[in-house]
């Protein structure tokens, strides 16, 4: 009778053995790209920070303060830029949120199923035009049709009492860049919004029809609030735009270095001085003052996306159910 053989087992080195158990190759490919992106923000930040120094060894805090810009008597100071951003972001966000969330809710809950693909597919193209076309578009068509029209009716009414809109206006202003804007990120908030309200649990909406909610009382009550953190992220993701957009608000906000008193006067933005008057830097001082400018921007983004990432965080811990 022939003996029986055991089976011989293959070895396998400790290399096979790594690469087939892929966990770890996992982690280490995900933690690369992790560092990879915390790396670039670094080395932009430390090189914009290298490069404005002079900047900071000549006027210090002078050149947030300061609110003139006189490139040929070598006087920085950055405060119309800062306010022209701020200015027009939060025109922006004004008109863009509540469209917006409105947008998302008429696609999610109301439009009827055979155009909510259309229509959302119009949406999100929308975000595809090259911000050139939209500076074009705004000169020749929105600023004579749309924000001459708004402009005078706030000079007539509003202008009356308030000091923030008055003042000549002629077209392109804080005003007219700031709706421009509100276009742009319009489309970010409300497809993000919409996707976000999709994904709402279906017994969410079931649950309070079923204790007689109207679909107005489920949508308000029930959906917006467990939606809200993801709502918060899409705004997020609109505000990051509107604050560095670039040649769109380069082509309607006026381009004038100063310090504007109201939302109907030209004024610049941080993004659009440095596209407009880097070509002319023909100084170290001057370069350095653009970069610094940069650096602020760079600087402004990151604490307004952290404080808004902490608002999504509030809101996520008293609803644990809600996902940012």
């Amino acid at each position: 009778m022939a003996s029986l053989t055991k089976p011989r087992l293959m070895t396998r080195s400790p290399l096979q053995k790594w690469l087939q158990h892929g966990d770890l190759p996992f982690r280490i490919i995900i933690l690369g790209s992790a560092l990879i992106l915390l790396g670039l923000m670094i080395g932009v930040g430390l090189m914009l920070w290298l490069a404005s120094g002079p900047t900071r060894t000549r006027f210090g805090l002078g050149f947030v303060t300061g609110a003139e810009w006189n490139p040929t008597g070598d006087i920085f100071g950055a405060v119309p830029f800062i306010v022209g951003t701020l200015a027009t972001s939060l025109i922006a966000l004004v008109v863009a949120v509540p469209l917006g969330v409105a947008i998302a809710i008429f696609l999610s809950e109301l439009c009827p199923q055979r155009l909510r693909a259309p229509l959302g597919m119009m949406v999100e193209l929308l975000a595809a035009i090259p911000s050139v076309v939209y500076g074009v578009w705004g000169i020749f068509v929105f600023i004579p049709s749309v924000v001459q029209p708004v402009g005078d009716f706030l000079s007539n009414t509003l202008g009356v009492a308030l000091p923030l809109f008055q003042g000549p206006f002629f077209g392109s202003s804080l005003l007219a860049a700031g709706l421009i804007l509100s276009v742009m990120i319009l489309p970010t908030i409300s497809a993000i919004s919409r996707d976000v309200l999709l994904a709402v649990p279906q017994a969410q909406r079931e649950a309070s029809l079923g204790l007689g909610s109207t679909r107005w009382e489920m949508i308000w009550k029930a959906m917006l609030p467990y939606a809200l953190s993801g709502i918060l992220g899409a705004i997020i993701l609109g505000l990051g735009r509107a604050l560095g957009e670039t040649m769109a608000v380069t082509m309607t906000i006026g381009n004038v270095t100063q310090l504007p008193s109201s939302v109907l006067n030209p004024g610049y933005s941080m993004a659009s001085v440095i596209a407009n008057e880097w070509g002319e830097s023909r100084t170290e001082l001057y370069a350095s003052a653009l970069l610094q400018i940069g650096l602020l921007l760079f600087f402004m983004s990151l604490i307004l996306n952290l404080l808004a990432r902490l608002l999504v965080w509030s809101v996520s811990r008293k609803n644990p159910e809600q996902r940012a």
